[in-house]
């Protein structure tokens, strides 16, 4: 059974697994806020946001080493893959995914920030069911899920990070608003929220 995460915690994904982990699915899902009013409905406007996932890679030094985003849908090694763009948010499940291939990720790469920002500039007042979670492979065992429960005027979000431990990966929740609409924006912003 999946682990709910709160703000600021994190795991021990071999742990947690109860095995070592070979590759990873980071799953990012959303829902605009529906709109009521009759002139909404009329015009057909404000129901879809696109939220963009992005994955930056860090080394030991809290370097930015390359950036996985709907720019860039695989990293210079391959290790790390984008599912695409989702342009909208709507249908049940991960509206994007991120494959990370733990295995053959190079050794100099110590942290996986994970990050959502809205392309468009649409605040997260206008996002709802926003949550990241995080999947074994290819068994797809849901390890951790992490819901993004703040609404605010933000509109990026540095989510989660993956990072390379002594004792094996750890992911931790970090749900910090930011502001920006690519992943270029939130570098500075996503080393700020992984540096000790």
């Amino acid at each position: 059974m999946a682990l709910s995460l709160a703000k600021n915690q994190s795991i021990s994904l071999e742990k947690t697994a109860g095995t070592p982990l070979s590759t990873l699915r980071l799953g990012l899902g959303w829902d605009p806020v529906k709109s009521t009013g009759f002139l909404s409905k009329l015009l057909g406007s404000g129901n879809s946001i696109d939220l963009d996932a992005s994955c930056i890679l860090l080394d030991s030094q809290f370097n930015s080493l390359d950036m996985v985003w709907f720019c860039q849908l695989e990293s210079k090694d391959g290790s790390v893959q984008h599912s695409g763009d989702n342009l909208t948010g709507e249908g049940d499940g991960d509206d994007e995914v991120i494959y990370v291939d733990l295995q053959h990720l190079p050794a100099n790469v110590h942290y996986l920030i994970l990050t959502v920002n809205s392309f468009h500039g649409q605040s997260f007042d206008q996002v709802e069911n926003a949550y990241c979670r995080l999947l074994s492979q290819p068994d797809n065992q849901e390890l951790a899920r992490f819901n993004l429960s703040e609404k605010g005027s933000h509109t990026g979000v540095i989510m989660a990070s993956l990072s390379r431990e002594q004792e094996g990966w750890q992911f931790k929740a970090i749900g910090q608003p930011t502001q920006g609409r690519t992943a270029e924006d939130l570098v500075s912003l996503a080393v700020q929220a992984v540096r000790p």
